[in-house]
């Protein structure tokens, strides 16, 4: 599976009857996201490279407003970043860090909406997809220079409080789990360990930067998008990828609670995205789906057997909200509008310790 973009694992969440999302006035001064694919809004289109992962074709952005056009999301329209940033009261995800350098406009972005750094591909290690992505090393080293931007268009006092009251969305861990591969029970051992100290130091290092609220989404259960269960003769998923991704996913829980009382002031709200799935997976007809298995765009069994992306000359689903999954491994627009709504205000085995919503009305 190597180089392959993987979803987070939140697909769905237990938002039957969710009302629609409808930016109003933002209940936090702006929004910074950190990640992979799942949360990119087209910092990857200005990458250079031929294996760069790319959302830059049709059917990408078909049903993106005012389209349809490709975005940089890996989305048939609005990604999870997007929906989060709805319930904040933004109109959507703020703009991918090298689209706001290219048009000269980072800085007033980032005072009064936030930035962008999520790339497809990107992992907890350089090592992940290295060459082809933003990792998230790199995404640290992006942020701070925002930052000493930031005070010197508008003074440290007035960045502080900003920071200390933005939102910080975050969202890595599966293409690691897809990239490497452990052989034996201590080659795991060293993996978890590599990856749980690098985000356990990055999200310090955010800290340090004036970061105080963090919403994390977990890494969830990757053994079962459509590029998953293609390999498998029956098409079910991966379990032992699973529980491998599941063994990350507690650590990260684990992390996360022994970080809290160190860091005065810190806050976060951690997705669950393997309680998010389950519900979505066993029932997909209650949240007016009709298929959870299968990729609205592409071809063969599964809709996954053309390659991870969505191609132009791909097979199109007619309904696009039906469809848990847009491409081989990432969600549709309603899958991540609903995603999005049951971290920000849905039922509380989704979120720990606190919901996204809670997070949000921190002030400081």
């Amino acid at each position: 599976m190597k180089g392959i973009i993987v979803l987070l694992g939140l697909v769905v969440a237990l938002a039957v009857g969710a009302s629609a999302v409808r930016a109003g006035k933002p209940v936090v001064p702006a929004v910074f996201v950190l990640g992979d694919s799942t949360l990119d809004v087209g910092n990857n289109n200005h990458l250079p490279g031929k294996d760069v992962p790319r959302a830059n074709v049709p059917f990408y952005g078909i049903d993106f407003p005012g389209g349809p056009m490709p975005t940089g999301r890996f989305s048939n329209g609005y990604n999870i970043a997007d929906f989060i940033a709805k319930n904040l009261g933004f109109e959507r995800s703020p703009l991918a860090y090298l689209v706001l350098k290219s048009r000269n406009y980072l800085i007033p972005s980032a005072l009064t909406r936030g930035v962008s750094y999520a790339s497809a591909g990107a992992g907890i290690l350089d090592s992940t997809n290295a060459g082809n992505n933003i990792p998230l090393s790199k995404q640290l080293i992006y942020f701070a220079s925002t930052k000493s931007e930031m005070e010197a268009a508008w003074g440290t006092h007035k960045v502080s409080t900003l920071l200390a009251n933005s939102f910080f969305l975050l969202g890595f861990g599966s293409n690691d789990m897809f990239q490497t591969n452990p052989k034996t029970p201590a080659d795991v051992a060293a993996l978890y360990a590599a990856l749980v100290s690098n985000y356990s130091a990055a999200i310090t290092d955010l800290y340090g930067m004036g970061a105080r609220k963090f919403g994390i989404i977990n890494v969830g259960p990757v053994g079962c998008v459509p590029g998953v269960r293609v390999l498998n003769a029956t098409g079910a998923c991966n379990d032992a990828l699973n529980r491998y991704a599941a063994g990350f996913a507690a650590l990260v829980k684990s992390a996360l609670a022994d970080l809290a009382p160190k860091l005065p002031g810190f806050a976060y709200s951690l997705a669950d995205s393997f309680a998010a799935t389950q519900a979505s997976f066993s029932n997909p007809q209650a949240l007016g789906f009709v298929s959870s298995d299968s990729a609205c765009c592409g071809t063969g069994r599964l809709g996954a057997e053309g390659g991870t992306l969505c191609k132009r000359n791909d097979t199109l689903c007619a309904d696009r909200d039906a469809y848990v999954f847009w491409d081989s491994v990432h969600s549709t627009q309603r899958a991540a509008e609903l995603g999005a709504q049951g971290l920000f205000d849905g039922p509380a085995e989704l979120t720990t310790p606190i919901n996204f919503k809670q997070l949000a009305y921190k002030r400081y």
